[in-house]
């Protein structure tokens, strides 16, 4: 339509659907069924449809009320102190706009308790939502509330891809996996045991340690790898200490060739504590993420690796791609991965 400015009304004549169905896939927010989806995509292009911004600029709102969902940060569990640093980041940001941030922490694991924390998080009616998806299956159920509400959302550390969201800035977790599985290769002896740590209750709904188990195994699969001793799996479904060397000290007394450990989670510490006060400092142990009590135990020489995902600067990012998409109709990418750092004692510092 030359000389003509394309409205959404316009493609949805040519794709014969209704105005609601072109805004939800030109936004990318809301279900909408592929074949359609595909069908208005290629009119938009074909008619060179350009978002009025400076139209909706007018009659946008200047605040925004963005829902942040989170695990609860508490006891061993520290590493979700990280993000909200990097939500702050963002919101400095913002600038005519106005950021209005609330923050729905619910207990890392407890199903129930993030079941609740979400009706909250619904009932607060936010413009948009950032979801740290540790639990996938009530995840997904709260996605497709959002779904029908079309209120968009982000994830952060953890992807789910059979969703809408917005966006993912994060770990890619299965090559973080063999990230982890390479270091090990080369850091343990060739005919020792290699033991997988999970700190986590019903794994099989914990996305992201699922798929670095998924990385790292998928790497001793490969030909030609170094290590070729066992690899055993535990699953630790409480986190409180005791649970933690009660199982310990049953795996080691049955596994007496373990030459080093990986621990899936962000909770290295914890083992590392173990280790020191078991005198196993000698056993290799790689785990994630570089905070305090994580960066203690590596600096002593007990952990020897850790594998960071730069928490803070993934939540900066996500609040600005969610803020832009808000305020100024920016469609981010929908994956953006993180590099991943490999950190040991001599580049912990930088």
């Amino acid at each position: 339509m030359p000389g003509k400015t394309v409205r959404i009304k316009d493609i949805a004549l040519k794709a014969g659907v209704s105005i609601g169905t072109v805004d939800r896939v030109l936004h990318n927010r809301g279900e909408v069924k592929a074949a359609t989806k595909e069908k208005v995509l290629a009119i938009a292009k074909k008619l060179n449809y350009q978002p009025n911004i400076a139209a909706r600029a007018l009659k946008s709102p200047t605040s925004y009320k963005i829902a942040v969902i989170l695990p609860r940060s508490t006891g061993n569990n520290l590493f979700w102190e990280e993000h909200p640093k990097g939500i702050e980041l963002g919101k400095e940001s913002t600038t005519p706009f106005i950021a209005n941030v609330k923050y729905f922490n619910y207990e890392m694991h407890n199903a129930d308790d993030f079941k609740q924390e979400a009706l909250k998080l619904i009932e607060w009616k936010p413009d948009g939502i950032i979801i740290a998806p540790i639990l996938k299956n009530e995840t997904i159920a709260l996605c497709h509330e959002l779904d029908a509400l079309s209120i968009p959302y982000t994830f952060i550390d953890t992807n789910i891809e059979e969703s809408n969201a917005l966006t993912f800035i994060g770990e890619n977790a299965r090559k973080g996996g063999r990230v982890a599985a390479s270091i090990m290769d080369v850091g343990v002896e060739q005919d020792k045991d290699i033991l997988i740590v999970n700190i986590a209750k019903d794994i099989d709904n914990v996305i992201h340690l699922n798929l670095r188990n998924q990385g790292f195994m998928s790497y001793f699969m490969d030909p030609g790898k170094r290590n070729i001793g066992l690899k055993i799996t535990v699953e630790v479904p409480s986190g409180d200490r005791q649970g933690i060397y009660e199982t310990l000290d049953r795996v080691f007394k049955n596994n007496l060739n373990i030459g080093g450990i990986m621990v899936s989670s962000a909770r290295t510490f914890v083992i590392a504590e173990y280790l020191k006060e078991r005198n196993l400092e000698h056993l290799f142990l790689v785990g994630y993420e570089v905070y305090e009590k994580n960066s203690q135990y590596l600096k002593e020489g007990i952990i020897n690796f850790l594998i960071s995902q730069r928490p803070v600067d993934q939540a900066e990012k996500t609040f600005k791609r969610l803020f832009n998409y808000l305020a100024h109709n920016t469609t981010p990418d929908k994956i953006e991965y993180q590099p991943i750092d490999i950190i040991n004692i001599e580049n912990l510092e930088s």
